[in-house]
């Protein structure tokens, strides 16, 4: 596979892969740029649309309430209901047949109106007095549209649905006397069919996913052809896309400054850009074909720059055969015959330092064999404490031999070549600590006494050599070498609650510190205080090799609590 790679690794093919490669990036940008504007332009077009249908809607809509208001303005201008609400402004009682020729009158002129159902008028004291019974409008309506009525000063008023029938919608003025100085006379009530404010049947009949929600100004829905849930959500959200049921839908508002009426329309955004994938499709064939017509010019070009330079390469291949050799002179290019001449004056000095190289890599080989030989080998060590073993424990000095034997392996643990694993597992460490304090114990005798609390669940737990003993030799030398009687050096490994990282402790019965001496230990660790006959240099170590091994939050700091007279203990955590 490799062969077969590196046969086609040539300048041709990687100038064809270049050209193609750059050619393949002009187009795609080319063609994202043109698909991007194609698609915005096809999406603000139907959006441009769908503004229009709203405003068209909701002007549709402004003509239907125009109508109600001229209907209502001819019947409170009549002069027969004027003279009654005249009277009744007076004091005066309305007779019966005043009042059935007043209603004859209105029924009249609602019969040549579209939508409205009924009229009621009421005095200013609230009195109904067509239809003709005792209703106060203040049981009609709610007393805040009264109140918004005498604001608007005669003005059409929208109510909103009917209370005592949902097919039907009310509407209402107040009625100014013309004849008393435009003074308050008193109401006009219509009732209006809910039908009368359809949709527009190319809104109702569509096949689209289309929905036309209209709502007044306290957002109550007076026509609309959606039946989903969330409706709230709809009216109330101030973004221009929705996801209903788990379909993306653009929402188009359209407020009327007549009414204060807002239509929205909800369109899916799949909808508008139904024609993009003809977009891509044609733009995805003009690349390919794009493509394939750069490929054979390409392919061309690349071969007419190349060809001068591979018969210069099968020239400089035959001198590989011995040594360089001058090429002939090739008319070509100026890039090309300066390419020739170059190499005939590389041919003729690579010559001249062959000899000179070749004498160089001899003094190299000469200098790299002294210094293996200078190398220092451990294993004299080894064997010869091995020895003095053997020769004292002719002489039946055991408990010596075991002491010297001890020292070799701590010194065989200890001592590690470069291509030696620096790292062991817990056990190991712990086994060295053992031969450790064999030796320790020639100097303290019995009062020194250690002890592992150690789970074995975390003997096979990997860790950097040499991170145990240093904490534990700080332990004896200013710990036990301080007390007087029995000392006592504690090892302990344990799980950290929640967390897969294992606590390392060694803990002291000896004098222990004051806070003052702890934060001098602690700045020693950190090498801010100049270390004096290497105090502090196990922890200092200690503490270093945790930063070089470990990242920042797979290692914490190491840890010291310590108290005057009670011991001391030191810790830090590895991940497991």
């Amino acid at each position: 596979m490799l062969r077969y790679l590196k046969r086609w690794n040539t300048l041709r093919n990687q100038l064809l892969v270049v050209y193609l490669f750059v050619m393949f990036i002009v187009l795609f940008i080319v063609s994202a740029i043109t698909y991007i504007l194609v698609e915005n332009l096809l999406q603000n077009n139907a959006e441009e649309q769908i503004r229009q249908t709203a405003m068209e809607s909701s002007g549709r809509y402004d003509s239907l309430f125009e109508q109600l208001n001229m209907v209502t303005k001819q019947v409170l201008t009549n002069e027969e209901l004027q003279d009654v609400l005249l009277q009744e402004s007076k004091g005066e009682i309305t007779s019966f047949n005043d009042r059935q020729s007043l209603m004859s009158t209105t029924n009249l002129i609602q019969a040549n109106a579209d939508g409205i159902y009924s009229i009621e008028i009421y005095n200013k004291n609230f009195q109904r007095i067509i239809p003709i019974d005792t209703t106060l409008l203040l049981d009609r309506i709610d007393p805040h549209w009264i109140i918004r009525a005498n604001e608007a000063g005669g003005k059409l008023i929208w109510f909103g649905e009917d209370p005592l029938d949902y097919n039907y919608f009310l509407v209402g003025r107040k009625i100014n006397l013309m004849d008393a100085d435009f003074n308050y006379g008193g109401y006009i009530v219509a009732r209006i069919n809910r039908n009368y404010f359809q949709l527009n049947p190319n809104q109702q009949e569509t096949e689209s996913n289309d929905y036309s929600i209209l709502v007044d100004k306290q957002n109550n829905p007076i026509v609309t052809n959606y039946n989903g849930g969330a409706l709230e959500e709809i009216l109330d959200t101030d973004n221009e896309t929705i996801i209903i049921d788990d379909q993306e839908y653009m929402l188009v508002r359209n407020t009327s400054d007549l009414t204060g009426w807002t239509m929205h329309i909800l369109t899916p955004v799949n909808q508008l850009t139904s024609g993009i994938s003809t977009v891509q499709a044609g733009i995805l064939i003009a690349g390919l074909i794009g493509l394939l017509i750069f490929f054979i010019f390409s392919f061309f070009l690349s071969t007419f720059i190349t060809r001068p330079i591979t018969r210069l390469t099968k020239t400089m291949r035959q001198a590989g055969e011995g040594v360089l050799a001058q090429n002939p002179v090739i008319n070509s290019t100026n890039e090309i015959n300066e390419l020739n001449q170059t190499y005939n004056q590389l041919a003729e000095e690579t010559n001249y330092l062959v000899q000179m190289v070749y004498e160089k890599e001899i003094i190299k080989n000469r200098t790299e064999l002294k210094a293996i030989q200078a190398q220092i080998h451990p294993h004299f060590l080894f064997n010869t404490l091995d020895a003095l073993y053997w020769s004292l424990d002719d002489k039946e000095e055991e408990g010596l031999a075991n002491v010297v034997l001890a020292m070799s392996e701590l010194f065989r643990y200890t001592i590690t070549k470069e291509n030696e694993d620096e790292w062991v597992t817990v056990k190991e460490e712990l086994d060295h600590i053992e031969r450790y304090m064999k030796i320790m114990r020639m100097r303290f005798g019995d009062r020194l006494n250690w002890e592992k609390d150690v789970d074995f669940d975390w003997l096979h737990v990997k860790i950097p050599k040499l991170m145990i003993q240093p904490i534990v030799e700080n332990a004896i030398l200013h710990g036990a070498g301080n007390v007087m009687g029995n000392s006592h050096i504690t090892v302990s490994i344990e799980k950290v609650p929640d967390k897969q990282r294992i606590r390392i402790a060694v803990s002291d019965n000896g004098p222990g510190m004051s806070g003052e001496k702890i934060a001098q230990v602690k700045k020693h660790m950190e090498g801010s205080i100049r270390q004096q006959k290497q105090q502090g240099l196990a922890l200092q170590n200690v503490q270093q090799r945790l930063r070089l091994f470990y990242e920042t939050e797979e290692s914490r700091d190491i840890i010291i609590l310590s108290e005057e007279g009670k011991g001391t203990m030191v810790s830090f955590e590895i991940p497991v």
